[in-house]
């Protein structure tokens, strides 16, 4: 029997290119990188930290149905369409992963559609008393 589970968020692109948003493996959750847009309608704010706190969401949703939370995240990737935008990303993920903690990078990359300004990425592990 496979240990390991995939969870969808309806976005398009899930469907479009063959992924999960997540993939829960045995304690280990593996959040696919994850924008700003608002999966029930589309749209997509122009403001990074408004961006930010909608792909928080989204990750925090796909960590909930695998039984995690932020706190259980223990590695966490911000890939960013410009420099200019770290500044304005790290209160953002401050208060969303302040009390895990995680190990980070931050990565200066171009975005698959123009108007996304920031992606993050995360991988999670499932707390003992969730075993």
């Amino acid at each position: 029997m496979s240990r390991r589970r995939h969870i969808f968020s309806g976005s398009d692109y899930e469907a479009r290119a063959g992924y999960a948003r997540a993939v829960v493996d045995g304690d280990w959750v593996h959040v696919s990188g994850t924008t700003g847009f608002d999966y029930a309608t589309g749209e997509i704010a122009d403001d990074l930290a408004d961006q930010a706190r909608r792909a928080i969401a989204t990750i925090a949703a796909a960590l909930a149905e695998a039984g995690a939370s932020l706190d259980d995240v223990v590695r966490v990737r911000y890939y960013l369409s410009e420099r200019a935008h770290f500044d304005a990303l790290m209160p953002v993920v401050a208060e969303a992963f302040g009390a895990a903690r995680p190990a980070a990078t931050a990565i200066i990359a171009g975005l698959v559609d123009p108007r996304m300004k920031v992606e993050i990425e995360v991988t999670a592990r499932k707390q003992m008393a969730d075993r």
